[in-house]
């Protein structure tokens, strides 16, 4: 501005007829206020003369024609822009070189945009859906399966087993019976309904019995102690003209001597060693 004040506050020369500054109602030549005042440019490095814009950004200076991306140059007057290492960058520089990449569609992820983040990957918030229904993900719980997430409603429509005895979804563990699966707690003796999946069962007809239900349901007595054979493949028993011992109880009925592998005679319902039974 031209002056009509007398003197210039610093020099004291007359500021008639010329362009002046004032600060704290203070009025400067113009040569006297930059050399006092003017704040060095950040990147020419030369003063911001008082008739230049000055333009701030946390306590640093720019001229306007400065004041552009470190990058590409462009100018970012009036326009977004982002910090790092205390360099300027325009949003796409800087989308370029730090910003996340989309686990699904690999473009980047905008700053000031919004981010979801699972499992060490970033997605857009329009791209983190359910890979089945499509719908938002948000922070509902999800699965994932093959690098894709899914609801847990989709997920488990599309792969879940279901419990062949209650039918409904197993989340966790269970038991394969017959290429078919259980939950645990559902897979039990069809005669005691006594939990299976923890213990030695046989099965009967497509259906798994504990040893004692199957023992006292199906097994053959043994002929001489009368009590069950157990566990076909699992107990020794000697088998002869329908009737069938432990091992441990084909014995001569004589002289209690083993037989188990050994030549016998029959008497009415007695076996008898060769000895035994030649006298």
């Amino acid at each position: 501005m031209t002056s009509s004040r007398a003197d210039c506050h610093y020099c004291l020369q007359s500021l008639r007829g010329r362009k002046y500054a004032l600060r704290e109602e203070n009025a400067y030549c113009v040569t006297c206020y930059d050399s006092l005042f003017a704040n060095p440019c950040e990147e020419c490095k030369q003063p911001i003369e008082c008739d230049s814009k000055d333009l701030a950004y946390k306590g640093r200076h720019w001229h306007e024609g400065c004041f552009k991306c470190a990058k590409c140059s462009r100018s970012l007057v009036e326009k977004p822009f982002a910090a790092k290492d205390e360099l300027l960058l325009c949003t796409e520089c800087y989308s370029d070189e730090y910003s996340s990449k989309c686990f699904h569609c690999q473009k980047t992820i905008m700053p000031g945009s919004r981010k979801m983040e699972f499992k060490g990957g970033s997605w857009h918030e329009s791209c983190f859906v359910c890979q089945y229904c499509r719908q938002p993900l948000g922070t509902k719980p999800l699965i994932t399966k093959d690098n894709e997430n899914y609801c847990v409603p989709c997920f488990e429509k599309q792969f879940a087993h279901h419990c062949y005895s209650c039918k409904k979804v197993i989340t966790s563990g269970g038991v394969s019976y017959h290429d078919q699966p259980w939950h645990k707690e559902c897979f039990v003796c069809a005669g005691c309904k006594t939990q299976l999946s923890e213990q030695r069962f046989i099965s009967k007809d497509e259906y798994p019995y504990c040893v004692d239900c199957f023992s006292k349901l199906y097994a053959k007595k043994c002929a001489a102690c009368k009590k069950p054979i157990t566990a076909p493949g699992g107990a020794k028993f000697v088998s002869f003209e329908e009737r069938q011992w432990h091992g441990e109880c084909f014995n001569c009925a004589k002289c209690s001597v083993s037989l188990v592998g050994q030549g016998f005679l029959t008497r009415q319902d007695d076996i008898l060693c060769h000895e035994c039974g030649s006298a």
